[in-house]
């Protein structure tokens, strides 16, 4: 397929551009199969020892004559061949090690359609990075804020029902699924969140308590937590009476809270706490537990706005952070003992982050850059932060991200009103392959309304 004809083209340039690299400078340090996007990422740096300085020849015997062997000091150099391992006496065409290098086993060619196989219009769909206006769920579908209204997209049928319409007065500014099951949060410019139940389109309730927009929202089973422009967290119990829902308050952030995720356990990590991580304006990111009114951690690395924010789930207490534009940068953090882990400056606003459910591997998606190619998603590989893909398109800075419940699948919505469904990850226990249908082809006509 032509996916698998640039993953192997992608992976023919690299294997060429090493083996070069092996042949002209032998005595610098191999590192096969080396990723573009890693070097410059991780900018590595080498210091050249200094040429040794000129010395004055000896001068026992100035013009002196000898006859080679007779002086018994002399020694006839051998340039070496005297070691049977000299390249001289090589079989190969190549450098040994380069030999080695191209007959050795290669790595599983990681095969990403560049193209997205489904694009949607998605007018109003506002080109704010402190928004959080695209979620998926569980039950496959995608709940999208565009102005002041928020609509469905069903992932099996592809049929879009209108779940609500707020007024010009009070736009969407956050949508939110719980984990599993029907029921969506919705986040308000006046500082209301909004629960419906998606089955029956039916409002369930209305919490309250922020003074200002409600820009983050995450679940945690019944438990809800907001984040706002008034800088504070709100942690709701959904099971109780609206007028006592509210269970806990936390204030820490000294700017609008833009990023919002809980920890999830998994049945691997299932005696971990649940931890709630918060990212604002101000640049700090936050580590919360809930037992306590104070942040168990203050990360405050980043200095640009923290919205980009994803646990992993694969390494128990596993954190990942990105920061704005004046910052660019990936961190990873052990939330375990508090410490950061790596950082990797990716030379672009980090506007999202999520890890795979399959591989080890985490997608963000950027915005504005000074140098590096703008509006891109990429896909990097942990830990060793190697590029494994970037998929472009969008002609704003990529906003919004959102994953499908089987992880094969992600969504990213832009400024340029465009939501963008990409085959990005190999489904759980199955080979990756894509379907003919709308293979590299982009559906005409669709649209979120």
């Amino acid at each position: 397929t032509p996916i698998e004809t640039d993953a192997h083209k992608e992976q023919q340039n690299r294997t060429f551009t090493t083996a070069l690299a092996s042949e002209m400078f032998p005595h610098a340090p191999f590192m096969p199969s080396s990723s573009p996007g890693s070097v410059s990422a991780i900018g590595i740096k080498r210091r050249r020892s200094p040429s040794p300085a000129p010395s004055t020849p000896s001068r026992q015997r100035i013009l002196g004559f000898s006859t080679p062997g007779s002086t018994p000091g002399s020694v006839v150099s051998d340039l070496g061949l005297l070691d049977a391992s000299h390249p001289a006496y090589s079989p190969y065409a190549v450098r040994r090690r380069t030999h080695a290098m191209l007959t050795g086993p290669q790595t599983t060619i990681r095969t990403i359609s560049k193209t997205p196989y489904k694009v949607l219009d998605a007018p109003e769909l506002k080109d704010d990075f402190y928004l959080n206006l695209v979620d998926w769920s569980s039950t496959n579908l995608l709940g999208v804020g565009l102005g002041s209204c928020v609509y469905l997209w069903s992932a099996e049928n592809s049929k879009v029902v209108k779940l609500c319409d707020l007024g010009n007065v009070n736009p969407v500014t956050s949508v939110s699924w719980v984990q599993k099951g029907s029921t969506v949060a919705i986040g308000t410019q006046n500082g209301e969140i909004l629960i419906y139940d998606a089955t029956t389109l039916q409002k369930q309730r209305t919490l309250t308590g922020h003074a200002s927009r409600v820009g983050a929202l995450a679940w945690s089973n019944y438990t809800l937590s907001s984040g706002s422009r008034d800088r504070t967290i709100l942690n709701f119990d959904v099971r109780l009476p609206p007028a006592s829902a509210t269970v806990s308050k936390l204030a820490g952030h000294r700017q609008e809270i833009c990023g919002l995720k809980w920890s999830a356990p998994s049945d691997e990590f299932v005696r971990d706490p649940v931890m709630l991580a918060s990212g604002g304006n101000d640049n700090k990111l936050f580590v919360w537990d809930l037992r306590h009114s104070a942040p168990l951690w203050k990360f405050h690395e980043h200095t640009a706005a923290v919205k980009a924010i994803a646990w992993s789930p694969h390494q128990s207490g596993l954190l990942a952070s990105g920061g704005g534009t004046a910052d660019k940068k990936i961190r990873f953090w052990n939330t375990s003992v508090g410490a950061g882990i790596s950082e990797m400056d990716t030379g672009s606003q980090v506007c999202n982050l999520t890890w795979s459910k399959t591989s080890n591997e985490l997608v963000s998606t950027h915005g504005y850059s000074s140098t590096q190619p703008q509006n891109q998603v990429c896909i990097w590989k942990y830990p060793s932060l190697s590029l494994v893909g970037t998929l472009s398109g969008h002609i704003h800075r990529v906003l919004y991200l959102a994953m499908n419940p089987t992880g094969d699948t992600i969504v990213t919505g832009a400024g340029d009103e465009t939501l963008r469904f990409w085959n990005a990850f190999p489904k759980r226990g199955e080979v990756e392959k894509r379907s003919s249908e709308g293979q590299g082809a982009l559906d005409e006509g669709g649209k979120i309304r």
